[in-house]
């Protein structure tokens, strides 16, 4: 069984011989109690072992759990700091969690276990050595290394969107100047887009703003795009290049097989894909003389993490 906590939802999934038997979901309470009781509530919901809507108690059926949450989750299973969850320090998920269940429960980063999933059972399957980047309103990512997670010596690896690609760069949520997510995130799309209409240019992106330079989103760049509008893809073609920029500077570290591409951003399919792919070959050192780096999509959706945190907790359990 499988949890993912986001940022407004918490999605749990029953996994029996690889197929989703059960699921339900929901909203993510802001605050350490509660949000135990949310998830030992959806657990055992989910199990079967207790009706909706009734208080969590009780044993699950579970053999193991595991749990994906937004942010620094530490080898002990403690969820150190989450930003989009600001009222959550220092959460010991993991031991918390296994006194409410009684079952062994698996704590990870969110994208860590949306990067197993994809290749125990989605885009990456079989591949050993792969990293998911989730492309949303931030960036995160998972590292698969060896046929195992990648986790560093605190388990905090796979922040990758937070590598600066420009010091002089717009200021991050992070307090620093040019992380790779303020250019190639949903949000980075926005600002593109928004510098764009400013411009001039992107007429139908503005549009679709409701005719405000100032109200364009990535939504609007990506839907204009989709239409096959020149100058929306143009923007497409940009945000491509700076996505290819941060996967050039991971493929130098990692050396991959693979980059699979999740988050809402990477729905916009090859419209998005394809210019990555493109610059990607511009700017990776030794591109003609390395094998190739395939640039996939996603397959597993916004089940991804709780599909990996039920494989995390069976496999490393």
């Amino acid at each position: 069984m499988g949890v993912d906590i986001g940022g407004t939802k918490c999605l749990a999934v029953v996994l029996d011989a690889g197929r989703i038997t059960a699921e339900a979901k929901v909203p993510t309470p802001r605050r350490s109690g509660p949000l135990l009781d949310a998830i030992a509530a959806l657990v055992l919901q989910v199990s079967g072992a207790v009706p909706p809507g009734t208080a969590s108690g009780g044993a699950t059926a579970a053999a193991a759990v595991g749990v994906g949450a937004p942010g620094l989750v530490d080898v002990d299973g403690v969820l150190r700091f989450a930003p989009n969850l600001p009222g959550i320090v220092g959460l010991g998920l993991k031991a918390e969690l296994e006194a409410r269940l009684g079952v062994p429960v698996q704590a990870d980063n969110d994208a860590t276990c949306a990067a197993w999933g994809e290749r125990q059972m989605g885009a990456a399957r079989g591949l050993d050595e792969v990293l998911l980047v989730t492309l949303g309103t931030g960036i995160g990512g998972g590292i698969v290394s060896g046929g195992r997670i990648a986790r560093g010596a605190n388990g905090f690896a796979g922040e990758i969107g937070h590598m600066v690609v420009d010091p002089e760069g717009p200021v991050c949520l992070c307090g620093r100047q040019g992380c790779w997510e303020r250019f190639a995130s949903g949000s980075g799309l926005g600002r593109l887009g928004r510098e764009a209409a400013l411009a001039g240019r992107a007429s139908r992106v503005r549009d679709l703003a409701g005719g405000d330079p100032d109200q364009v989103r990535g939504e609007h760049v990506t839907a204009a795009a989709a239409e096959g509008d020149a100058e929306a893809l143009a923007v497409m073609d940009r945000l491509g290049w700076w996505i290819a920029v941060g996967l050039a500077n991971l493929a130098n570290v990692f050396d991959p097989r693979a980059f699979v591409l999740g988050g809402g951003l990477a729905g916009a399919g090859e419209v998005l894909l394809a210019p990555v792919r493109t610059a990607f070959a511009e700017v990776v050192g030794g591109y003609g003389h390395r094998p190739a780096v395939e640039i996939v999509p996603a397959a597993l959706g916004e089940r991804a993490g709780a599909i990996g945190a039920a494989c995390l907790a069976v496999d490393f359990s």
